[in-house]
């Protein structure tokens, strides 16, 4: 794993002087938004004089108002729009090959719907499915992909908006094993009927004997011994170690061969900044870090350790 040190010298040698160009472009669009400001300020004045003899009332305010608001959402947004794009390509995809080499970034792709259905984490009753900024590639001879991922169902208390990794666990089973925070399996299914079916949905709550690993977390599955096979007990310590080293909700599956592991997470991720500099260490830390908690699952989960063959 990489160093803050590390990223230090990765900073001031390869990535300020695209920070540079990129911050000077970024004043340079406040710029130009604030002159498209002032000319629609003056436009929405002209135009509601002009209406206001045609129409006569209120309407010409309002109107007017709204044809200049339009066309500053969408003057900022073509501007932004691009500067972003450039932020991603030249930040963000040198911090991802920063941290390993044989990762791969593909700012406008995301984990597909299929993944994130077959994981059985969340209700399959998706409405909305969208994401951005996948990463992919290996991490020693384990095969990730991860991105940020939006899921909206009718129920506002069943969305997810957050970091959704995939990872080769490396072991033929047969069985689902779904791990979800303990204090969200009380707060879901308030009603009884749709608490019976998610509990159909992803098998029989299992015990286990670790007592933080409980207080954590509560397991289902639909084969009981392969569950327990699956989850040892050095796996049950590493997943509590990860729960307390990130101190975020994730929820977790382990299914045809792979693990799930979803985060919630409370901001967007790899977002450049538009109304302070970029020129700040802080920041590209703070995408270095979302990035080395994704990457780091493998090391968190052992899942490098060959222990099992695939048949």
């Amino acid at each position: 794993m990489r160093t803050v040190e590390e990223l230090r010298h990765f900073y001031d040698s390869t990535l300020l002087g695209d920070l540079k160009v990129l911050d000077r472009k970024r004043e340079r669009i406040i710029e130009k938004l604030v002159v498209i400001f002032f000319v629609l300020l003056a436009v929405a004045g002209g135009l509601y004089l002009m209406l206001l003899t045609i129409l006569n009332s209120e309407l010409a305010a309002i109107f007017s108002l709204s044809v200049c608001i339009t066309l500053g959402v969408f003057a900022s947004i073509a501007h932004f729009g691009q500067y972003r794009a450039e932020f991603k390509r030249e930040i963000i995809g040198k911090i991802v090959k920063f941290v390993d080499e044989n990762l791969y970034y593909l700012p406008y792709s995301y984990v597909a719907k299929s993944s994130f259905v077959t994981s059985r984490i969340f209700d399959p009753g998706v409405v909305r499915y969208k994401g951005e900024d996948l990463v992919r590639g290996r991490i020693g001879c384990t095969e990730i992909q991860f991105s940020e991922v939006q899921a909206s169902y009718n129920s506002r208390d069943n969305d997810f908006d957050g970091l959704f990794f995939v990872g080769d666990f490396n072991k033929d089973f047969n069985a689902q094993i779904i791990v979800l925070p303990d204090i969200a399996e009380r707060l879901l299914g308030h009603v009884g009927q749709e608490l019976q079916a998610l509990a159909q949905y992803r098998g029989e709550l299992i015990k286990f004997e670790d007592t933080e690993f409980e207080k954590f977390f509560a397991v289902y599955s639909d084969d009981e011994i392969q569950a327990r096979y699956v989850l040892s007990m050095s796996l049950i310590r590493r997943i509590v170690d990860f729960r307390k080293k990130i101190n975020k909700k994730i929820f977790l599956s382990f299914i045809e061969s792979n693990v799930y592991v979803a985060i919630d997470c409370e901001r967007d991720l790899f977002e450049p900044r538009f109304s302070a500099t970029l020129l700040d260490f802080d920041l590209v830390r703070e995408y270095f870090e979302d990035l080395q908690l994704a990457v780091g699952i493998v090391e968190d989960l052992n899942l490098n350790t060959r222990i099992w063959s695939k048949e």
